[in-house]
């Protein structure tokens, strides 16, 4: 299907072959899709496929994901699209799905459209467990019945993601999909969750990951406790 009006966005820092299947498969079930090159080094835009409905953007130096996302909805919103479908480059998130997310961002276009994990046999446990500490946090912190706080595959109003984006120096690394999370919901932003398989691939299986335990759980913990500061201050400005 292709849109005028809803995009989808793939950050992607050295993901390897992983790459260029995401994107093609992403390409079968929707276009426009753009990629953004977060200062790789493993030259795997080199292996993109051709196709009219794929732009790639580059940045010179890896920022993170949430940089990433942001170098993208930039142009995005200049070029007039409203909504914006972020999905991981390793091939863990389906692009069989992308259709019907962005069906029902059609029919509630005020809301993000979350996806909740279905995990199967080859999620790590300890990934399993640590996201329930996460997503009890996301739910103290909005007071919404948040699905999953971490899981990546979503759709946005691309406006109100860029706006909280651009109002402060954070959600630029692994942090990303959390506090936006929690920031749009603080702007009134609606939540529909949607149950969607993912997918563990082993490093022999091409697998990618560049999460680490200690520093990038010391990261969002030092978010979370920033989050809840922020929102015991909020009836004090009101």
């Amino acid at each position: 299907m292709i849109s005028a009006t809803h995009l989808v966005l793939i950050p992607s820092y050295n993901t390897g072959p992983r790459l260029a299947e995401t994107v093609a498969e992403a390409l079968r079930h929707w276009q426009p899709v753009w990629v953004v090159i977060d200062g790789s080094t493993d030259n795997s835009a080199a292996r993109l496929p051709q196709s009219a409905g794929l732009r790639v953007i580059h940045r010179p130096h890896n920022g993170g994901k949430g940089a990433a996302v942001l170098a993208g909805l930039r142009p995005a919103a200049e070029a007039g699209f409203t909504h914006v479908l972020v999905m991981d480059a390793d091939g863990q998130h389906p692009a069989a799905d992308i259709a019907a997310f962005q069906e029902v961002s059609r029919q509630n276009p005020a809301a993000m459209i979350l996806g909740t994990p279905i995990f199967d046999a080859s999620a790590p446990r300890i990934r399993v467990l640590g996201r329930r500490l996460s997503n009890a946090l996301a739910r103290l912190e909005t007071g919404q019945a948040i699905g999953d706080a971490l899981f990546g595959f979503r759709v946005y109003p691309l406006l109100p993601l860029l706006e909280v984006m651009q109002s402060g120096r954070h959600m630029r690394g692994y942090d990303f999909d959390s506090e936006a999370l929690v920031r749009l919901c603080w702007r009134g932003v609606a939540v529909i969750n949607r149950p969607v398989p993912v997918r563990y691939f082993t490093q022999a299986e091409g697998g990618v990951s560049h999460f680490r335990y200690g520093r990038d759980n010391l990261r969002l913990a030092a978010m979370h406790a920033r989050l809840l500061g922020a929102l015991w201050l909020r009836p004090c400005r009101r």
